[in-house]
């Protein structure tokens, strides 16, 4: 039963690492789809332009917010995930065999990911703006 426990969390494990990956991925096509968009409906005097430039902005937005929401949950299962193993490994004596501060590699490494999302996503909204008011 122990080794199913085990390989039930490694699967969980590796699922969350596909998740992550998608949401980082969507969110950085978005933002990069948006800025491009926005950059050329900036040029636009229409009113149409301006709506689908701020229609643009709120779901980079709201996708952006999803993200970030996402990868701090999938922080948090990875770790008590890893705390699971570590715990299953500590009662079989086997502990010895994983060193723990992976899991600040871990922390890092999700720091790093919500940064860049976070940061194209801010790009994506004042590129455009930047151009819409200096043009």
């Amino acid at each position: 039963m122990l080794e199913k426990v085990h390989d039930h969390i490694i699967e969980e494990l590796k699922v969350n690492t596909t998740t992550d990956r998608i949401f980082i991925l969507t969110a950085l096509l978005l933002n990069l789809i948006t800025l491009g968009v926005n950059t050329g409906l900036a040029y636009s005097e229409s009113t149409a332009g301006y709506i689908s430039f701020s229609l643009f902005l709120v779901l980079a937005g709201i996708i952006n917010w999803v993200v970030v929401v996402g990868l701090t949950k999938g922080k948090q299962n990875r770790e008590k995930l890893i705390l699971g193993l570590v715990k299953m490994y500590k009662d079989q004596g086997m502990d010895k065999y994983y060193d723990t501060s992976v899991l600040e590699s871990y922390r890092t490494r999700y720091k790093l990911f919500t940064v860049v999302v976070v940061a194209t996503g801010v790009l994506a909204f004042l590129i455009p703006l930047v151009v819409m008011l200096l043009d």
